[in-house]
């Protein structure tokens, strides 16, 4: 099943919600949330710096990623970012796969 990173800032709002709730409310949220596009967590970190959380999840398609990106980005609590994670096997088809292409100024 694909990996997604979602990386997760919170807004004043968000905050607010996060010391009323705990973190660990976030955790369960983001869990029923992937749950129920038919994928699941795998980590759920808070951090220091530019980003608050970061968070991966396994779901089936692209479009359930995109799903759930729509549905925390239309919070005012939340700005979100996504990144679709490859695996080894995936990132060495990559680098295998013949492309054609010219450089600017070539």
């Amino acid at each position: 099943m694909p990996k997604y990173l979602f990386e997760a800032n919170y807004t004043p709002e968000g905050v607010r919600g996060l010391k009323e709730a705990g973190a660990a409310s976030r955790a369960k949220a983001v869990n029923d949330m992937a749950t129920g596009l038919g994928g699941s967590l795998e980590s759920f970190h808070f951090a220091f710096g530019d980003v608050d959380a970061y968070v991966v999840v396994d779901l089936p398609d692209d479009e359930a990623a995109a799903a759930a990106a729509f549905t925390v980005g239309a919070s005012a609590a939340t700005k979100l970012k996504t990144v679709k994670l490859l695996t080894l096997d995936e990132a060495d088809a990559a680098i295998g796969r013949a492309v054609a292409y010219r450089p600017p100024g070539s």
